[in-house]
């Protein structure tokens, strides 16, 4: 099985498949998701006998594929995987069906003076970014992995800007403009490292192998690692380069956040792991206690303002934020349980967040807005629902028993011996998690009927109760709701007279739990076994940590000049 060019294929079907789709017509809307899904199965398929093909204590890449590209400037279409990459390419594999099935009914919304745009674009371009992102995880040539790292804006630039919600065009361009800005940023120090293979090598290379075998002066690998990061902190995001996500979170498609948050901010803690400490030792162990400084800022800061939101996206976004931040403190620890605990929770993180986007999407979809205020007393009229909503939330907290838990644990367990006051800093950031996330269930799934769930008493508001399916917000089958009303979302109803009837809501379609089922699954099983994971990803951890002078027992690298064993804050 190893002969099989399985990444190539991973990377070939859904950019066969977008394309397909998008040659479509406009009208065989049902036609392009069916072939969506179909092809995003295969994608998962094919995750999987790549994973049966890859040998965890064999070479650290494998499944190599190497095409001479551009071979006047050492520029190969090189693939290959480690467990690392490996376990981000089952987590797209899973994550995209999913997505696929929660936005099945989702409809554009016409915007005044446009037609509504067709879903087939969203299908295409959502398999476009499929491929996209599996290139970018398997690329195993520095100026390749840039070609993905930018191309990959595309697809999430239109699918924001095209099918978000009211303040689309803003979030988009925020997007694109940020992003875009950290890529031209990391592409002067890929050029950099051209220059330096070649003064070295006698010919410049991109290869990821050759340039990790450089021996770069202290001084530039501070200024090659500054270009990297910059468009690493961006894509996790750090604070304080993370004011674009909040924004981009909120006004997404459901399907679109989940893979955001999901997949493509990982791209950034990926870099830290592939390039940044591999190829620049020295500079990231110098360096390594700013980058701690934001992480555990960011862990505080967004978990405040998560606190502080109104609306239920913003609050996911900012959630995230705070997760970044605890993936952060593990890889710049430098021991490799926190590291492998950091590896884990980029995977757990997608799961868990992905699954409280989902399931926030279809509270939308039921009641019209994002505000937390129009809602209460949900989980009386859809208990499955809630029942889900509750653990999704739980295992955002890393509730014992969840698939986050064993991250988080092992990523403060590891990175306490070596970094124990940033460390202590960081578990504030658990309690106010149990605050953000369990205030947000008890307001909109609690109490009495409120908001959004109430008509008037001679049934005015039934006037606007509509099968709603905005593509901006997952729609449930045949939930009844209030159409949001601009960004803040029904709240003209909160002005009404008193009312008495409560508006029907109907609990999870077969559908919707055959969506969130997956998830539900890997949060428990995880939560409960998470070996196989482990031993999936700890070789190629270690691995990365012996590349800045971690033994597999977890000792500290020592700093540049110095003969002890590393420090503490």
């Amino acid at each position: 099985m190893t002969d099989v060019p399985w990444l190539v294929l991973m990377i070939v079907v859904p950019a066969v498949g977008a394309a397909v789709v998008a040659a479509l017509p406009a009208a065989r809307e049902a036609l392009a998701r069916q072939l969506a899904l179909a092809v995003s199965l295969l994608v998962l398929l094919l995750a999987v006998l790549t994973t049966v093909a890859f040998d965890p204590g064999g070479e650290r890449f494998q499944l190599t594929t190497s095409v001479a590209w551009i071979p006047d400037f050492g520029v190969d279409f090189a693939l290959g995987v480690d467990g690392i990459a490996l376990s981000m390419l089952l987590l797209i594999g899973v994550l995209v069906p999913v997505v696929v099935g929660a936005s099945w009914r989702d409809t554009p919304v016409a915007r005044p003076g446009r037609p509504a745009r067709s879903m087939t674009a969203f299908w295409a371009w959502l398999l476009l970014l499929e491929s996209l992102m599996v290139g970018v995880f398997a690329a195993t040539d520095v100026f390749l992995f840039y070609v993905f790292f930018e191309a990959m804006l595309v697809p999430m630039y239109f699918l924001i800007g095209s099918f978000g919600g009211p303040n689309r065009q803003y979030a988009a361009v925020k997007f694109f403009l940020y992003s875009l800005l950290g890529g031209l940023v990391m592409l002067a120090s890929v050029i950099g490292l051209y220059v330096v293979s070649n003064s070295q090598l006698g010919e410049g290379t991109f290869a990821f192998d050759a340039l990790r075998q450089l021996e770069i002066d202290p001084n530039v690998q501070k200024l090659l690692f500054a270009g990297f990061f910059l468009a690493f902190a961006i894509k996790a995001p750090l604070v304080p380069f993370h004011t674009w996500l909040p924004d981009s979170g909120a006004e997404a498609p459901i399907g679109g956040a989940v893979l955001l948050v999901g997949v493509l901010d990982k791209v950034g803690t990926f870099g830290f792991l592939r390039y940044c400490l591999p190829l620049f030792p020295d500079a990231s162990r110098d360096l390594a206690p700013w980058v701690l400084v934001l992480a555990v800022a960011g862990i505080i800061y967004a978990a405040l303002l998560a606190v502080g939101q109104s609306d239920m996206k913003r609050l996911v976004s900012y959630t995230s934020i705070a997760h970044f931040g605890f993936i952060a403190l593990g890889i710049f620890a430098f021991t490799t349980e926190a590291a492998t605990g950091a590896v884990l929770y980029m995977v757990n993180h997608g799961i868990a967040t992905g699954l409280l986007f989902i399931v926030v999407g279809m509270v939308i979809a039921r009641g019209g807005s994002r505000q937390i205020r129009d809602y209460g007393g949900l989980a009386a009229k859809a208990p499955l629902l809630a029942g889900v909503f509750l653990l999704a939330g739980l295992a955002s907290l890393a509730l014992p028993g969840t698939n986050s838990f064993v991250s988080e644990f092992l990523v403060l367990i590891g990175a306490f011996p070596t970094r124990p006051v940033f460390t202590i800093i960081a578990t504030v950031g658990i309690v106010l998690a149990a605050l953000y996330v369990l205030l947000m269930y008890q307001r909109v799934m609690h109490g009495p009927p409120r908001g959004v769930l109430l008509v008037d008493e001679d049934g005015a508001a039934d006037d606007d109760v509509a099968d709603h399916g905005a593509a901006g917000h997952g729609a449930g089958d045949g939930a009844t709701a209030v159409p949001e009303r601009g960004a803040g979302g029904a709240t003209a109803v909160l002005e009404a007279p008193a009312r008495s009837r409560v508006l029907a809501v109907r609990d999870l379609s077969g559908r919707e739990i055959a969506v969130v089922t997956p998830l539900v699954a890997l949060i428990l099983v995880l939560g409960v076994y998470p070996q196989p994971l482990i031993d999936l990803v700890s070789p190629a951890v270690e691995a990365t940590m012996s590349d800045i002078g971690v033994d597999p027992g977890g000792s500290t690298p020592a700093a540049p000049g110095s003969t002890g064993t590393g420090g503490t804050d």
